[in-house]
């Protein structure tokens, strides 16, 4: 997959600057320029647009000094350009996190950060990416689902002790290709392991939002926790 072009806006010098560096010691990214004011950043995503070098992601802050992120957002896609963008901000209101969902914004990132976890969620936008790209110009519910669910995997990040990447990924692609609620018997049944350890790898996976959980009624004793994709 080509290197994709990233825009920082960001208001603080060494916050931007540090966006910057992050992005260089990152694979599959390149540095398109920063902007440190929402006009800035409309008028640069234009030139970079015109001159065939247009923004595959901006890194957008939502405390700007003229324009809310938001409305910077929504000129965005007013204007005809459809970058993706990550919200990079300390902003935690829900209101403000849902408003930035409908306008498009695929991660959230809240200040403070470190570099590590900077790094997870392009990584995580990387691999959205090259998921739909290998779709051509449709797409199946598995590609779809699969691409949105890059965004929410844990990536780079060491799994629990006791756990295997395999066996995760054995019972990620079960429950996937299920197509219907599962619970730890049945994963028990399908992938080999035992009930406990399948409960350990469903209840990782629901906590990393890859998977949602809910109660099962109707069988004796206890309601069993049956689990689906969250795609």
């Amino acid at each position: 997959m080509s290197v994709l072009r990233v825009l920082v806006v960001e208001d603080e010098p060494i916050a931007a600057d540090a966006h910057a560096a992050y992005l260089g010691r990152l694979e599959g990214f390149a540095h398109a320029g920063t902007a440190h004011d929402g006009a800035s950043a409309l008028r640069l995503v234009n030139q970079l647009a015109a001159a065939g070098t247009p923004v595959d992601l901006v890194l957008l802050d939502m405390n700007l000094p003229d324009l809310h992120g938001l409305d910077v957002a929504r000129r965005l896609r007013a204007a005809g350009h459809h970058p993706d963008i990550l919200a990079i901000t300390a902003v935690r209101e829900l209101p403000v996190v849902r408003r930035a969902i409908s306008a498009g914004v695929v991660q959230y990132l809240i200040k403070p950060f470190t570099f590590a976890a900077f790094a997870e969620r392009l990584e995580h936008y990387r691999q959205f990416r090259e998921s739909l790209a290998g779709t051509g110009g449709t797409a199946s519910q598995d590609a779809v689902d699969e691409a949105l669910a890059a965004l929410r995997t844990p990536v780079g990040t060491p799994l629990p002790k006791g756990l295997s990447l395999d066996t995760l990924e054995a019972i990620r692609a079960f429950v996937r290709d299920r197509g219907a609620a599962v619970s730890a018997t049945e994963v028990t049944e399908a992938v080999g392991v035992s009930r406990v350890t399948a409960r350990r790898y469903l209840e990782h996976l629901a906590d990393a939002g890859v998977l949602t959980r809910s109660a099962r009624y109707g069988t004796p004793g206890r309601p069993e926790k049956e689990y689906r994709w969250a795609g």
